[in-house]
């Protein structure tokens, strides 16, 4: 059974931090990242890894404040995000694929095959 589950999202006040899971289980990944949607919006990919090398790529909207990391032992994946601000604000999916792929220079390449559920995380001001 192949499945995603993510976990850790939360309401925390702007400029604060929160860290995202997510549990993959049923097959072994090449690339795992993370998207998010905010209501009105298009999805975004914000962070991708290698689970070969971990070497990160990130989006421009994101890139200095989250660091994503992957834990091979466990076949986990994290997101930690820092310095939120209210744009943060989405549903955020885990994602991942079984081949490797390229990310894009500003994540907009990647077009994984496996997804989560989504967890919320809300930014007040």
């Amino acid at each position: 059974q192949v499945r995603l589950v993510e976990s850790g999202g939360g309401s925390v006040q702007a400029g604060g931090s929160l860290k995202l899971s997510c549990a993959a289980s049923g097959v072994t990944f090449v690339t795992m990242g993370w998207f998010r949607q905010a209501p009105g919006k298009e999805r975004e990919a914000i962070a991708g890894i290698y689970t070969t090398n971990h070497h990160p790529y990130y989006a421009d909207s994101v890139e200095g404040r989250f660091t994503i990391s992957h834990d091979n032992a466990n076949n986990a994946l994290y997101l930690q995000m820092g310095s939120l601000k209210p744009d943060d604000t989405a549903m955020y999916y885990c994602a991942a694929d079984r081949l490797s792929q390229r990310f894009g220079p500003n994540m907009e390449w990647w077009k994984p095959a496996y997804w989560g559920q989504g967890t919320q995380v809300t930014v007040s001001s």
